[in-house]
């Protein structure tokens, strides 16, 4: 007989929903990632060359152990992704190789 204090406890199945607006999603070329001792915020914005204007289309707030999460669930898709279709070549457009990323 198992002890029901240290068994181990099953996995849950997770159920997402998505509406159709969000399915759609929206499209950001440009990201401003700042921070505090307990939460990170991504801002996602785009960026119109004529006229010069940005415009935050979405703003993520999450813990510090949910970025990190993130971080290693980006690092693996992007290599991934190389692994599939090649190495993603930065954009000849700016020298800068933070452009569209700030903190």
């Amino acid at each position: 007989m198992t002890d029901e204090k240290t068994a181990t406890p099953l996995p849950q199945e997770l159920s997402i929903e998505i509406d159709d607006g969000t399915a759609n999603g929206i499209y950001s070329n440009l990201a401003i990632v700042t921070h505090s001792e307990t939460e990170f915020v991504m801002d996602f914005i785009f960026h119109a060359p004529q006229p010069p204007k940005a415009k935050v289309r979405a703003r993520i707030v999450t813990s510090p152990v949910h970025m990190r999460r993130l971080l290693a669930a980006l690092q693996d898709n992007v290599a991934r992704y190389e692994a599939r279709f090649g190495p993603i070549k930065s954009s000849a457009q700016s020298p800068d190789p933070k452009a569209g990323f700030y903190h």
